[in-house]
């Protein structure tokens, strides 16, 4: 795992596929290694990362993987349940995939003899993104471009059903708020459904389009963020409906957002990729421009690690990670 100064990558771990999604777990999992996943063509890796930010007796960064999963179809996203745990005995894995297929499957491994799957049927078209019930991590809910967001159980039960005017982006559970739901739809609109009663109870707006991802702050629930066209927006919620702040960052138009886990003020953004590389800006509320531009050769994916100001992005063959100051 070595250093590359070029560009200013932190880090890179060699993959043996094209990587389209990485996801931290956000979760605590037991372990002083951070877990992380990422998705390739027809399989999904898991492994460990340690930081020199956070052991001194790491150089740099090791990554070790735990296991391979084949998964036949080219992964989509991923989301990690809470009940992951790599102190428990046996150690339990768990997460679910969005794939190509429409399909959502959640894998279950012991990491040892135990690797189950179950697959989910009901989307009629593509899943963009995916969450675990943030607390017991008895449900997930997936949002699709079929304009609908769906509350499973983990037998692949459909627990709710909501209807979407356009195709839905993001959804998001805060670990602070787990009988509301946050999703995002392409037509620019954030709206917060109440999990007892299924009914929207807040909206947001955009007032431009493509809204293509948002994301719920952690560390302060009444923060938004996202991306629509070319800016990011930011919005208090007891503010107003519209964003208090706004910026155009990327050239062509922005993919992703996701806020850090670690200090409210700081996020990240990404652009489309273009013909041979994407822009990565890492933002911080407090200063006018990106406080770190990287790029990557058609990258994909965007996830903080759970505890550093550290963020990675996947591409060709490769993780890359980016180490930010707070």
């Amino acid at each position: 795992m070595k250093q590359d100064s070029t560009r200013n990558i932190a880090y890179t771990v060699d993959c043996e596929d094209y990587v389209h999604v990485v996801k931290f777990n956000p979760f605590d999992s037991g372990d002083a290694s951070s877990l992380i996943a990422y998705g390739g063509n027809n399989y999904v890796v898991i492994g460990t990362c340690r930081f020199q930010e956070e052991d001194a007796e790491v150089e740099g960064m090791q990554y070790k993987t735990l296991r391979t999963f084949h998964h036949g179809i080219r992964v989509d996203a991923i989301a990690w349940s809470p009940e992951t745990r790599l102190d428990a005995i046996p150690p339990q894995i768990r997460f679910c995939t969005a794939a190509s297929d429409r399909k959502l499957r959640l894998f279950t491994s012991d990491l040892q003899e135990k690797n189950e799957f179950k697959t989910f049927d009901g989307h009629s078209d593509y899943i963009n993104d995916l969450v675990f019930a943030p607390n017991e991590g008895q449900e997930v809910a997936s949002v699709s471009d079929d304009h609908t967001c769906r509350v499973w159980d983990l037998e692949g039960n459909e627990k709710a059903h909501f209807v979407l005017r356009s195709p839905g982006m993001s959804v998001c559970w805060h670990p602070e708020e787990a009988f509301k739901l946050m999703v995002a739809e392409k037509n620019g609109t954030i709206r917060f459904y109440d999990l007892i009663t299924h009914q929207a109870i807040l909206s947001l707006e955009c007032e431009q389009t493509p809204l293509m991802s948002a994301d719920w702050c952690l560390k302060n629930t009444l923060k938004i963020g996202a991306v629509a066209g070319s800016d990011w927006l930011i919005w208090d919620i007891t503010r107003s409906s519209y964003p208090q702040d706004k910026r155009p960052v990327h050239v062509d138009r922005a993919r992703l957002f996701r806020w850090s886990r670690v200090n409210e003020n700081l996020f990240a953004t990404t652009g489309y990729p273009g013909k041979t590389t994407t822009q990565l800006l890492v933002h911080h509320l407090g200063h006018p421009q990106p406080i770190l531009t990287g790029t990557a050769a058609v990258g994909s994916g965007l996830t903080w690690h759970r505890t550093l100001p550290l963020c990675a992005v996947g591409g060709d063959h490769k993780i890359f990670f980016w180490v930010t100051e707070m």
